[in-house]
């Protein structure tokens, strides 16, 4: 017990001393974490532990709790909007990318089938841990590309659970038919769906609501930690992976109007465990073996690298525009921390020879060790492989700017706000993080700026402190929300002026000392009491 709170105490240090010196270099705390689990196994010995089952399943609830909050972002009505990123780019991207993988596995390194199957499935899949922490992080997640992105990454997470089964029958050697597996997987899908929606969805809000209404932070904080761990055993029981149950549960949640708190409560727990899983993953390097394959490994990172970039950028290209799609595939590029998963079972199931599984696990460590350093490098690395960064216009004239209007959004009723603006001869800016939209304002004689109003930076290079007012037309309204909490937290007195569409829209804006929130359905209903009364006059 001593050793094991030396251990824990050691951890923490490293990896806080690692954290703030790799953070002044602009280096994601991910590689401190690794670095934190590979020093802590050779400085003490440890390589025997490395593959504890417990020490995995701590690392695990991270994934857990990341989960969670991805589902607290995507309600049912939400998931059903994104049902084409999901079902539809999700699935091509896997089954392709494992198609493609299995041939060159079997073909071009003489694999047998088992392996190279094994190996397809595993490296179809993207690092959710990397990608999802970075796109909530930044905010990117609101951005097209981060929806595609997160949409795909759902399907992965949900893909884990049917190649499990399959390596599953395929290391009992047909004991089971496979219409056996799936008449039971099926009966364990709505057995599981079945107690969360309708079961659980009733005890977790009755829940949340006790201990809201207790207005105690520490009984609401266990009853969100209750729900968590609970809906994550449920799905584990019934044969499927602790956080596709958080998830879930998220998506429950979502429903309610406890979402936006419960998100920023769970935030710390999860950051945290999510820590702890990367220190999981650095402790399983094998320096050794990394050193003496260090340019096969590379050499294989690169070759996914490459092969699921132009796959996924290929597949999303039909229905989006070039800079998502290769933003989006960059951002998914890597082998997911679910592999590890995928290649223990493998290996223990005897359908994968361990020195092999060994090899593989060294390729998917260097890959989420390289993807931190690019990922928060995809929108340079696009603009100037896609040469588009004439729309990046320095916002610098707009430092000494006083009493400007800043129009948040070019679309439609953008479009209008601006058209009036002219003719009352007022003073405006134009932002917006569409890249179409900012160029059409820039042909038409505009000042438009692309740029996320929900960032520091950006509403400091705008003077928004000394603009007469700030009006949002965005439509998205979780990022309308975003934008709305950024300038009241960061600006004084400012006037913000926000549009609405519906009762649900300005429930969600509800707690903000927004200014002005026009409905533009009252608004209309107003014009047209207005025209009936004219015409009853004449």
């Amino acid at each position: 017990m001593e050793n094991a709170l030396l251990y824990i105490i050691v951890a923490l240090g490293i990896s806080i001393i690692v954290n703030i010196f790799l953070k002044r270099l602009g280096v994601s705390q991910i590689i401190g974490y690794i670095l934190t689990g590979t020093i802590i196994v050779y400085a003490f010995d440890l390589r025997h532990i490395s593959n504890s089952h417990t020490l995995e399943l701590v690392g695990e609830f991270g994934i857990v709790f990341l989960m969670f909050t991805i589902g607290l972002e995507i309600s049912l009505a939400k998931m059903g909007s994104m049902r084409k990123e999901i079902f539809g780019n999700g699935l091509f991207q896997v089954a392709i990318t494992a198609m493609i993988v299995y041939a060159i596995s079997h073909h071009l390194f003489s694999l047998d089938f088992k392996s190279s199957l094994i190996i397809s499935l595993a490296f179809s899949l993207s690092s959710t841990a990397v990608v999802l922490s970075y796109l909530k992080s930044s905010k990117e997640i609101y951005r097209p590309y981060g929806q595609k992105a997160t949409g795909i990454l759902i399907f992965q997470d949900i893909a884990v659970i049917p190649i499990l089964i399959l390596i599953s029958f395929l290391a009992s050697e047909g004991s089971e038919s496979v219409a056996t597996i799936l008449t039971d997987t099926l009966m364990s899908v709505m057995v599981v769906l079945g107690l969360l929606f309708i079961v659980g969805k009733r005890v977790m809000t009755w829940l949340l609501h006790f201990s809201a209404s207790s207005e105690l932070e520490e009984l609401f904080m266990g009853s969100v930690l209750f729900i968590v761990l609970g809906a994550s055993l449920v799905a584990y029981y019934m044969g499927f992976t602790y956080s596709l149950g958080a998830f879930v549960a998220g998506m429950i949640i979502a429903e309610t109007k406890y979402h936006h708190k419960v998100e920023a409560d769970i935030a710390p727990f999860k950051d945290i465990l999510l820590g702890t899983f990367f220190v999981v993953v650095g402790m399983k390097i094998d320096l050794a073996l990394f050193i003496d394959k260090i340019e096969l490994i590379v050499a294989i990172f690169l070759l996914v690298f490459i092969l699921k970039t132009v796959i996924i950028y290929v597949i999303l290209r039909f229905t989006s525009k070039h800079t998502t799609s290769l933003k989006t595939a960059f951002a998914l590029s890597q082998v997911g921390e679910f592999s590890f998963v995928i290649f223990a079972v493998a290996s223990n199931g005897g359908i994968l020879d361990s020195d092999l599984a060994q090899f593989l696990v060294l390729i998917v460590i260097f890959s989420m060790i390289i993807t931190p350093f690019f990922i928060t490098r995809i929108k340079s690395i696009v603009d100037f492989l896609s040469q588009e960064a004439s729309v990046y216009e320095e916002m610098t004239p707009l430092a000494n700017r006083k009493n400007h209007v800043i129009v948040c959004g070019y679309s439609v009723v953008g479009k209008f706000v601006a058209k009036d603006l002219d003719r009352l001869g007022a003073q405006y800016v134009i932002i917006d993080n569409s890249y179409k939209h900012v160029k059409e304002a820039i042909a038409e004689g505009k000042e438009a700026y692309l740029g996320d109003m929900s960032k520091r930076s950006i509403l400091d290079a705008l003077n928004v402190e000394d603009a007469a007012s700030v009006v949002v037309t965005l439509d998205n309204i979780d990022k309308k929300r975003l934008i709305c909490e950024a300038i009241l937290t960061n600006t004084q007195n400012v006037t913000l002026v926000v549009k609405v569409v519906s009762l649900e829209e300005k429930e969600k804006l509800e707690g903000l000392d927004i200014t002005s929130v026009v409905d533009g359905k009252e608004e209309v209903a107003k014009v047209l009491v207005q025209r009936v009364s004219v015409c009853q006059l004449d």
